[in-house]
């Protein structure tokens, strides 16, 4: 699979420098707030990367040829009993990418919802999809919660979080970090509810934190870090027990964060890790993990439970789009952790969590 020059364009146009802005929300007190943005608290993550990087590393990428997956990634098939439960239960479906649907107790949560056949601005060009969502949006149950990590096209899709929107029933809440409100409401969207890091919200029997990671945003030519990014720590009554859910969208390795997330909410029964878009490190290291960094995750949180997520459904970075899951057993192997504490799922299989 060779990367299209037309993709090259796109993604160099999207990385050009941002004009000025000024944050609302700006608290000199908070070393992640700037008085136009946000920023990592790692002075070594400083994201996104320079132009002259990325530019790099699209001139190596544009002779590489990535290896088609040697696994079979298609969709299995939904197991509509358990998705459209009323039960009370604690259960998870990988729909694709970052995409994941839980249901804590009686409550649907649907994460980084991205059911597009690209994850661009133009369906036209920009990264495609290489399997389709192992469940389509038109037979999701009724979504109660939608948590945003971040406005990444792979992400934040229009038209997916517009069909939420218009779900039958009512509106989900959207979970979003700080400064995507204003986003959300230009697509006609107010049912919103913005956090800072640390802060959370309670909705439907839930207490939805916003957490640190090392990561970045932007949109457009021009809104580089003007919104924040985050992961997620859901809690709740789920089967008779207290449950949390850690989701932790898009993140660079950060013992930092990962270590106080662990310490302050967990541990965690369920936690949906990054493993793929890791490749070439010295590009991506300081904003995407890769598997060995994702198992470390898994034992800084303290997860009882973890699945790989944000792999085998876009090509995004160099390499193939099953790679991630042999990296994942060797790093699995190396920490000592077992094979059945960390899994992945095929597209819209499904997991019940006891």
């Amino acid at each position: 699979m060779r990367p299209s020059a037309r993709v090259l364009a796109l993604a160099g146009l999207l990385l050009l420098s941002s004009c000025s802005h000024v944050n609302p929300y700006y608290d000199p007190k908070k070393a992640h707030h700037r008085p136009e943005g946000f920023q990592n608290i790692d002075p070594n993550a400083v994201l996104p990367r320079p132009f002259s990087d990325f530019a790099r590393w699209q001139r190596e990428r544009f002779s590489l040829e990535i290896a088609p997956p040697k696994m079979d990634l298609a969709p299995v098939q939904p197991d509509f009993g358990l998705i459209r439960s009323s039960e009370d239960q604690f259960a998870v479906t990988w729909i694709g990418h970052s995409t994941a649907l839980v249901q804590m107790g009686t409550v649907r949560v649907l994460t980084d919802p991205q059911f597009s056949q690209r994850a661009s601005p133009v369906q036209w060009a920009g990264p495609k999809r290489y399997q389709p969502p192992g469940v389509a949006l038109a037979d999701l149950p009724h979504v109660d919660v939608v948590l945003i990590s971040h406005n990444h096209y792979d992400h934040l899709d229009a038209a997916s979080v517009r069909a939420l929107n218009a779900q039958a029933g009512g509106a989900p809440l959207f979970v979003v970090p700080l400064g995507l409100e204003t986003w959300m409401a230009d697509v006609g969207i107010t049912n919103v509810k913005a956090l800072d890091w640390w802060d959370h919200v309670d909705v439907a029997g839930l207490t939805v934190h916003l957490t640190p990671v090392q990561h970045w945003s932007r949109r457009t030519l021009s809104d580089a870090n003007q919104s924040l990014w985050g992961g997620f720590v859901v809690e709740g009554k789920a089967g008779g027990a207290m449950r949390r859910l850690f989701f932790a969208g898009d993140t660079g390795y950060s013992a930092q964060h990962f270590r106080e997330i662990g310490n302050k909410l967990g541990p965690i029964d369920l936690a949906l890790i990054p493993i793929g878009a890791y490749e070439p490190r010295w590009f991506m290291s300081s904003q995407h993990v890769n598997p060995e960094e994702s198992v470390q995750i898994h034992r800084d949180l303290r997860s009882r439970f973890s699945i790989g997520v944000h792999w085998g459904t876009f090509l995004l970075t160099d390499e193939p789009l099953d790679a991630a899951v042999g990296d994942l057993a060797m790093a699995r192997s190396k920490s000592g952790v077992r094979d059945e504490d960390f899994i992945v799922l095929r597209h819209g299989g499904s997991r019940r969590i006891d």
